[in-house]
């Protein structure tokens, strides 16, 4: 019997069209740019070194499913993960990269195996510097984040992510000990941003880094 299906590698008579549908889409999560609530976690590890933090990849975040439940089930939105080694040092919330205004400083934690370098966070950065604000990328510890906000020092926090864009933190909870930034109300750090970052994407700021581009119909 002689099978009509082409060999592989051999060419086809059929033509096929290659096409990308894109449309907006709502806020990442429920409540829109209102501050989340989110839990630190102490006990489980979403990413380790030499492992597959940096990659967007499915087995990145296959880990981070337990806890972010577990997080949910408690009224949290979000789940802020530690390094894996220390259980201290600051690495990123699950849906985005993290970021912390200490004493006028927006202070990042430094990329590495374990946090995924996201674009919308680069973009932040880039804006940080041509606005005037002095970046910190380095080690953050938890212990630090709870002392600075009891100095008064910490007065802002949010995360950066392509479906956030800017998600304002109100809320941190470590080993069931809360802390609550800028009365759970946006601060005027993270809403700069956001309006910047909204207004390049649709037109209304100027997009001096060539960022966007038009498709033409």
């Amino acid at each position: 019997m002689i099978s009509s299906t082409p060999a592989l590698g051999a060419h086809s008579a059929h033509n096929f069209i290659y096409f990308v549908l894109c449309s907006p889409s709502g806020s990442y999560y429920p409540n829109g740019m209102q501050p989340v609530r989110i839990r630190i976690e102490d006990h489980y590890a979403r990413s380790v070194k030499g492992g597959m933090g940096r990659a967007k990849a499915g087995g990145n975040y296959a880990a981070s499913f337990k806890a972010t439940k577990e997080a949910q089930d408690a009224g949290f939105e979000q789940v802020l993960w530690l390094d894996g080694v220390y259980k201290k040092y600051v690495q990123e919330v699950g849906a985005m990269n993290i970021m912390f205004v200490l004493d006028g400083v927006i202070v990042t934690p430094e990329l590495g195996d374990t946090i995924l370098p996201g674009i919308t966070r680069d973009s932040v950065l880039h804006l940080a510097h041509e606005l005037g604000y002095e970046v910190e990328e380095r080690p953050v510890s938890v212990d630090e984040i709870y002392e600075a906000h009891a100095e008064g020092r910490l007065t802002e926090s949010f995360g950066t992510g392509t479906a956030a864009v800017i998600s304002p933190v109100g809320e941190y909870c470590y080993k069931d000990k809360s802390i609550i930034l800028n009365n759970r109300e946006i601060g005027p750090v993270a809403q700069r941003f956001y309006d910047l970052l909204t207004g390049i994407q649709f037109g209304t700021e100027e997009d001096k880094y060539k960022w966007t581009n038009v498709v033409p119909r």
